[in-house]
């Protein structure tokens, strides 16, 4: 018989979800059950949290939603950092979370706490399911707010008596409230109040209760656009800087290089955008970035805040022509105020800008400042290897990495868990290619690493998963070699 739950997996399928991350709960039972019957892969793990750390790497990594359900009460708390984490890295998320039956909410129930009060603040947008036809609609309208505008988590509260059939219900209520059995005024008034609940909760016209966040208006930014290419096309020392924005989102992210290689401007890659220029492409630079935007006249930043990793912009000159394209308006214009500020999607940006701009029309000019910052990044190179101890009586990381650096597959992919342990590989791996490098992104968390090693790995299957771990890192999520093992993905 069709429950809650099969509506449910039939709107995350007509989404493109093809993984649900979860900690098995009694509440959110047919939830699994609903996405399992429907070819939704359920994966079982150890801590709620990394349920979410691995739906986050799949959000990244396929340029769609990325969802988990979670147990009610600790079940839901357990997840709360790593769907912080997801917000502020702008990672489209779906998150369920169980709750008591819709009667029995607030009087005291098992695990039955006020869970919208602690997601609203950590969700694009969080709600509650009041009836079943509700369902399938809320569940939809979440599926687009995760995606649209900026992206970010979202949070539905399902009760459990909207997710299994309405016989079984029926039968919880019957035993729990003796229907068929009332005796006295107050009794029977107390069934007729339970009868017509039921009746609402499968079989009333019900629209969900739609509380919708502001979607930021995006305008037309074609004009905007050809400003950039100007000023683009008149630098003498450009620098392009490429945040993890611009890949959110992104299908084909081959397009993204190629606008690039378009341009022809030395480039800076960070967070998930890491990757995109492949391995050893001439215009990618991984040092002295902070030099370089000092000396530069015209800098272009996509889809990265300026925040502490930009200085807060004041490294950047304030006679430098500053070019910043982003979803967020507040992000935009944070800290610094951009000569040209786009509200857009940054790899559309970067696409539309290629568009504008070819190698051809420049020629060479950019020439001699591509290569001074060539050799600046290979003196820098050969002062880490210089510092190398190859033998010793402890591990030395960077000949570690080093060695690591020559034994990765062309197509592996590195997730990324650590405080120093992490910054010192950034200096020597190089990620292959697109969309295989996972960190945790602006918010710093340690603990991602097993999750998003494990999301990783299943939508990216037969592929080598570097899981880089900090000592401190690694202790929050050892268990899940188990969930590695019963998944088959090691």
């Amino acid at each position: 018989m069709p429950h809650g739950g099969d509506l449910i997996a039939d709107v995350l399928l007509k989404h493109g979800a093809t993984h649900l991350f979860t900690l098995c709960g009694g509440h959110i039972s047919p939830i699994l059950t609903g996405c399992h019957a429907k070819g939704i892969r359920v994966i079982d793990v150890r801590d709620e949290v990394n349920a979410v750390f691995a739906a986050d790497a799949v959000a990244r990594m396929t340029g769609g939603i990325g969802v988990a359900a979670v147990t009610a009460g600790p079940g839901v708390t357990n997840t709360i950092t790593a769907v912080k984490n997801a917000q502020m890295a702008q990672s489209p998320i779906v998150l369920f979370g169980g709750a008591t039956a819709t009667l029995l909410k607030g009087r005291g129930s098992l695990q039955d706490i006020d869970q919208l009060s602690i997601m609203k603040s950590v969700t694009k947008w969080s709600t509650t399911v009041k009836t079943v036809p509700a369902l399938g609609p809320t569940v939809e309208r979440a599926c687009e707010i995760a995606m649209e505008g900026v992206p970010g988590p979202v949070f539905i509260e399902v009760p459990v008596d909207l997710l299994y059939s309405e016989e079984i219900v029926r039968s919880w209520y019957e035993k729990e409230a003796g229907l068929g059995k009332a005796k006295g005024i107050g009794a029977k008034a107390l069934e007729l109040y339970i009868r017509g609940h039921l009746y609402r909760q499968f079989r009333a016209p019900v629209l969900p209760e739609l509380h919708l966040p502001e979607m930021p208006h995006l305008r037309n930014g074609n004009a905007d656009l050809q400003k950039a290419a100007d000023a683009l096309k008149n630098a003498e020392r450009p620098v392009i800087v490429v945040g993890s924005q611009t890949l959110v989102g992104v299908k084909d992210p081959g397009r993204l290089a190629r606008a690039l290689g378009m341009l022809g401007a030395p480039v800076y890659l960070a967070g998930t955008a890491r990757g995109l220029l492949g391995r050893t492409h001439e215009l990618q630079l991984r040092h002295n970035r902070g030099a370089a935007l000092k000396a530069a006249d015209v800098v272009v930043v996509c889809g990265f805040p300026f925040d502490f990793r930009l200085g807060y912009g004041r490294g950047i000159p304030k006679q430098a022509t500053l070019i910043a394209a982003n979803l967020s308006a507040h992000e935009l214009k944070k800290n610094r105020r951009p000569d040209i500020a786009v509200q857009m999607h940054a790899g559309e940006f970067l696409i539309g800008l290629g568009d504008r701009i070819s190698t051809g029309e420049r020629g060479d000019r950019w020439r001699p400042w591509l290569d001074g910052l060539r050799t600046k990044e290979a003196a820098r190179d050969a002062e880490i290897t210089a510092k190398t101890t190859p033998k010793g009586e402890l591990v030395d990381p960077l000949h570690l990495f080093q060695r690591m650096e020559e034994a990765m597959a062309d197509d592996a992919v590195l997730v990324v868990d650590g405080g120093d342990f992490v910054a010192t590989a950034s200096y020597i791996v190089r990620p292959r290619a697109p969309l295989s490098w996972l960190d945790p992104g602006v918010f710093g968390t340690l603990g991602v690493g097993g999750g998003m090693a494990l999301g990783a790995a299943l939508v990216r299957p037969g592929r080598e998963v570097w899981l880089i771990w900090g000592d401190g890192s690694s202790a929050y999520t050892l268990a899940e070699f188990d969930s590695y093992v019963r998944h088959g993905v090691a």
